[in-house]
């Protein structure tokens, strides 16, 4: 993974932007197949309580959109300012830890309304509070250390982070899952 900065993507080679967009997406894609092998060892929460399996997309995606706006606020910033994270992480826990708050409460809310399960609104609503509140921390490490190495974090961040926070939300939604329905 390269030590440089684009300046105009639309005058680069085509092979060269292949290059080194290729390898972040790699990482993904061993990624889903690393989350697909978990997913495999809850097969028995996910049997207990199919519903739970409906929740899925919306956890990763809540999960990852946290994330990715905190990391293209301060991809951003870090091309115009000072490196700042500290700053950034104070700030950033409090604002995903309110986002958790609101969204877990929010999708509690619907799936104890659509399915009348209180087990599966407490699972969705607590999984939703973590992850909302974790996010935005996995969102500012990577690009901060791809920053450090001297690397382009608006490169890479993206997919990395990306598969980081799938592997890490998919993990406490099963983990939440398997302690309430169990």
């Amino acid at each position: 993974m390269a030590n440089f900065r684009l300046e105009d993507d639309t005058k680069e080679r085509l092979s060269l932007l292949i290059k080194e967009r290729f390898p972040w997406l790699l990482i993904g894609l061993i990624g889903g197949i690393l989350a697909t092998l978990l997913m495999s060892n809850f097969e028995e929460t996910l049997s207990k309580n199919l519903s739970l399996a409906f929740f899925l997309p919306v956890i990763i995606y809540m999960s990852d959109a946290i994330g990715t706006q905190t990391e293209n606020i301060y991809v951003r910033n870090l091309s115009k300012f000072k490196d700042n994270f500290w700053k950034y992480l104070g700030k950033e826990i409090f604002i995903g830890l309110s986002f958790g708050i609101i969204f877990g409460l929010l999708l509690s809310l619907f799936a104890n309304f659509w399915l009348g399960d209180i087990n599966v609104a407490k699972t969705v609503g607590l999984a939703m509070l973590i992850n909302g509140t974790i996010a935005p921390v996995v969102a500012l490490i990577v690009p901060e250390i791809i920053f450090k190495e001297h690397s382009d974090p608006a490169l890479g961040a993206g997919p990395f982070t990306t598969v980081i926070q799938d592997l890490i939300s998919l993990s406490i939604y099963l983990l939440v899952a398997s302690i309430i329905i169990f």
